[in-house]
């Protein structure tokens, strides 16, 4: 978990110029494509460990990485995401008892951590003076991103660790 949320914080790192030039060239539509990426680390964990509180522990390692070495959309963003996807990731494996890890599952938890971090950061970073309709775009982009970027490539990733042996003593690896 610490080193998904490490590796995740030097991502957010350089992901966060790239998603400023992006907002700087298509708006708030082309930086809502990559949003998905920001999620994938707690997931992945998620996936590889499949017990209650993965999420909350490694979304806040992440945050807590994430703010110490600095973000340029400020500390404040880190442990509201963080939170965010934490209460959605739970919610969501809670209720498919902790039994169902299929791609499915995984997008669906990837598209869902999207929509109260939106409602979060349309308040901290002045989305509500967008129009109507880019705000919903937004929203339906950043949602796609997180079923693809964070669901479905949770699902890749995961599968890709344990067939190196890597993850034996997970329970990703476990048969049955």
């Amino acid at each position: 978990m610490a080193m998904l949320a490490a590796v995740n914080a030097v991502i957010t790192v350089y992901i966060g110029p790239v998603n400023k030039l992006l907002s700087s060239l298509g708006g708030p539509i082309a930086t809502s494509t990559t949003t998905g990426i920001y999620m994938v680390y707690g997931l992945l964990a998620y996936y590889i460990i499949r017990k209650p509180g993965t999420a909350v522990v490694t979304y806040a390692i992440g945050g807590t990485i994430q703010a110490m070495t600095g973000t340029v959309y400020g500390i404040a963003s880190c442990f509201v995401a963080a939170a965010c996807y934490m209460v959605i990731a739970e919610i969501i494996f809670a209720a498919m008892r902790y039994r169902n890890w299929s791609a499915g599952v995984l997008m669906l938890a990837g598209g869902a951590m999207v929509p109260l971090w939106f409602v979060f950061a349309a308040n901290m970073f002045g989305y509500t003076a967008w129009p109507i309709g880019v705000l919903g775009i937004a929203l339906v982009v950043r949602i796609l991103s997180g079923i693809f970027l964070c669901g479905l490539l949770t699902k890749v990733l995961g599968e890709a660790l344990a067939k190196t042996g890597l993850l034996r003593r997970f329970a990703v690896s476990a048969k049955g």
